[in-house]
C-alpha cells in the first residue's frame, strides 16, 4: 500500500466564511489557521499547500480576555538603535481595525514561503460584508 502525497492536481479548495463577532481571539485565530493550512482534511501533506480560502468578518468586533487592551502590546522596529515602537491593543484596534486578525493567525502559520502562499488565501474585513460572494463561501462555526 503507497502513502499518498497531495500536489497541485489534486487539490480542492473550498471558500468559507466566519464570524469573529463576540469571539476570542486567539482561539479564533488557532481554528482559522488550521483551515488555511489544511489540517482539517484527510488528505493533508505537510509540505504542499492544500488548505482552504476563509473570509473572517466583524473583525473589530473580537473579545480579548483580562487587561489585555491596555496591557497587550504590538511591536514594530525601525532597524535603528533606539527605533523600537510599542502600540497598545486597543490603539490597534482604532487605527487598523483588521490587523490584529491578520497578525493572529498570520503568527500561527509557518514563516516560510509556503505559510506565506497560505496566508494570501486569508481575507479580513471589519464589518459584515464582503465581496466574495460569488465563491459561495460556506459558514464554517468556530
Amino acid at each position: 500500500m503507497k502513502s499518498f502525497m497531495a500536489n497541485a492536481s489534486t487539490i480542492t479548495r473550498k471558500w468559507y466564511v466566519v464570524d469573529a463577532e463576540n469571539k476570542t481571539l486567539g482561539r479564533l485565530a488557532t481554528e482559522v489557521a488550521s483551515v488555511l493550512k489544511g489540517k482539517h482534511k484527510p488528505t493533508y501533506t505537510p509540505h504542499v499547500d492544500n488548505g482552504d480560502y476563509v473570509i473572517v468578518i466583524n473583525a473589530d468586533k473580537i473579545k480579548l480576555t483580562g487587561r489585555k487592551w491596555d496591557k497587550k502590546m504590538y511591536y514594530s522596529h525601525s532597524g535603528y538603535n533606539g527605533g523600537l515602537t510599542a502600540t497598545p491593543a486597543k490603539n490597534v484596534m482604532a487605527k487598523f481595525p483588521t490587523r490584529m486578525v491578520e497578525k493572529a493567525i498570520t503568527g500561527m502559520l509557518p514563516h516560510t514561503t509556503l505559510g506565506r502562499q497560505m496566508a494570501d488565501k486569508l481575507f479580513v474585513y471589519a464589518g459584515p460584508e464582503h465581496k466574495h460572494s460569488a465563491q459561495q463561501p460556506e459558514v464554517l462555526e468556530v
